[in-house]
């Protein structure tokens, strides 16, 4: 996928715990782990702004564009 997210890194630097941003989201701490792991296929902008409120950041300091890499034919 394109899109990486950096969700770990903003906790780290934030100094929260997966369980207490969770509790502070008020999202299951299962779905932030598929999530935090860039197992997620999609994130409700609701969600995403709960956690920019909870960590003080952008949605740009936690979600990342990357191009995929091209398969050649052999």
């Amino acid at each position: 996928m394109a899109i990486i997210i950096n969700l770990d890194v903003m906790m780290a630097m934030r100094k929260k715990s997966l369980t207490e941003l969770a509790g502070e989201v008020d999202i299951t701490l299962a779905n932030l782990s598929i999530l935090k792991n860039n197992k997620a296929k999609a994130i409700r902008f609701s969600t995403l702004e709960a956690i920019c409120r909870a960590l003080d950041c952008q949605p740009g300091d936690i979600l990342q564009y990357t191009e995929e890499e091209k398969e050649e034919d052999n």
